[in-house]
């Protein structure tokens, strides 16, 4: 035990160099907080070109500005490279590569394997690795152990293993890196040890499990959570539908339980990285036991259909003024995944804008944050300026990601018909907007409720 005692002695005195793989969502706010606190810090970057913003101080992540960047970088607590060779002085490496999804809906645990092989060929003895990128249960030990032992290395004694999964939720205020409670897990006792060591170094609350197996599986129970009960509460927003019940009054007073009842709200659909893969990757885990999830099956059946339920419902509402979605103009506003963030991976916002497309609508989109991206033809569609004015040219405007820096009250001045899918809207009575999951709305310049 007197290496992993060394080891953590060096964490806990600061000392120690810290490498962290990949520079996105995930790895940046991690680099900048162990900058931050004393720690000399190694970025890896495959892109040169993200290399040199970041050591010019320039941040690509809202929630990492340029000023804070520079500050670390400045002093060059943080130094990015594109160069392995460096994290050979690395004492402890924390892996936070993508890990998205395979044009098959398997997961594609491609860059966690080229990390690990560079890890491998470049790391020194007697040095923590760390994934926290998001997977199935057994990754630690089946993709990060074998290799690494192949080195004529010795768990425990010449190298140690942890899993700590990535809790990032982009555009918080409340919670970021420093103050989210971190679950660590390790191969053995002694990376279990080391692991905690080094993250509570720069974590306010370090949460030890027993394996590396339970915190992969935490990660995935906990977004598989909101899935499925994103999905119900969906599912009750189109029954509310049917039965001409307002699904945000039943959620208002449904919420005023004290206990036993969790709010979620309805919407487009779910997006981000974790929500909508992580249910994959452990229901596809699953099937190698032999074990089918119905639950997960049907809750990413149902967030999948939201955005054609959103483009079944532009078409009623437009109908109800005697207009075909062919050949309309429709605006849709915000295109990231949530409120108040640049994202926009896995956004419901993007099928809903092809679908409307598909079907012979004119589409446009404001969002100052996102403002482009690439549609499946492979054009790239960018933002209009915004302009409440010109909103009176469209025939329907679509909220899906009302940021807080869009002024409603001239949307709705301006606009001819607003679908809102998120109760954007909920405390402006106007008979211009159709609200999803109302099952009513009013016609402009009419008193009549037309039924959806």
């Amino acid at each position: 035990m007197q290496a992993v005692e060394t080891l953590i002695n060096k964490f806990e005195n600061k000392e120690a160099t810290i490498a962290v793989m990949g520079l996105g969502y995930v790895g940046l706010p991690l680099a900048v907080l162990f900058a931050e606190k004393k720690m000399n810090v190694i970025g890896f970057e495959l892109s040169e070109n993200k290399v040199g913003l970041i050591n010019a101080g320039i941040s690509d992540i809202m929630d990492i500005p340029s000023e804070r960047l520079k500050q670390v970088t400045a002093n060059e607590r943080l130094v990015a490279t594109t160069d392995a060779s460096e994290l050979y002085e690395a004492d402890a490496i924390i892996i936070c590569v993508p890990t998205p999804l395979t044009a098959s809906y398997e997961p594609d645990i491609s860059y966690i394997t080229h990390a690990v092989e560079i890890i491998r060929q470049h790391m020194s003895p007697n040095t923590l690795i760390v994934l926290e990128s998001t997977t199935y249960p057994g990754t630690s030990r089946e993709l990060l152990l074998a290799p690494i032992a192949a080195n004529n290395y010795k768990l425990g004694e010449d190298f140690y293993i942890c899993y700590s999964p990535e809790r990032v939720d982009p555009g918080n205020k409340n919670y970021q890196t420093e103050n989210t409670p971190k679950v660590v897990g390790g191969i053995d006792e002694a990376s279990t040890k080391a692991g905690l060591a080094l993250y509570e170094t720069v974590i306010q609350q370090v949460v030890p499990v027993a394996s590396t197996e339970v915190a992969e599986m935490s990660k995935l129970l906990e977004n598989t959570f909101r899935s499925i009960n994103i999905a119900f509460i969906n599912e009750m927003a189109m029954l509310c539908d049917k039965m001409g019940i307002d699904i945000w009054e039943t959620i208002e007073a449904s919420s005023t339980k004290p206990f036993g009842f969790m709010r979620f709200n309805p919407g487009p659909g779910i997006g981000g990285h974790c929500i909508p893969l992580d249910p994959i990757y452990l229901s596809w885990k699953a099937k190698e036991a032999n074990f089918f999830s119905r639950f997960i099956e049907l809750a990413q059946e149902t967030n999948s259909q939201m955005p054609e339920y959103i483009v079944h419902k532009a078409a009623t509402a437009l109908n109800t003024v005697k207009k075909s979605l062919n050949g309309s103009n429709i605006l849709l506003i915000g295109m990231a995944y949530k409120e108040n963030i640049d994202d926009l991976r896995e956004s419901p916002s993007i099928p809903i804008f092809e679908s409307l497309q598909a079907q012979g609508a004119i589409v446009s989109f404001c969002d100052p944050l996102a403002t482009d991206f690439r549609s499946k033809d492979g054009a790239t569609h960018h933002t209009i300026p915004l302009d409440y004015a010109q909103m009176a040219d469209y025939d329907l405007v679509i909220t899906l990601t009302c940021h807080d820096l869009f002024e409603k009250d001239k949307m709705v001045e301006h606009s001819r018909l607003i679908l809102d899918t998120k109760n954007a809207f909920a405390h402006t009575d106007s008979r211009k907007i159709v609200r999803f999951g109302d099952a009513t709305f009013q016609i402009a310049n009419d008193s009549t409720h037309v039924s959806l």
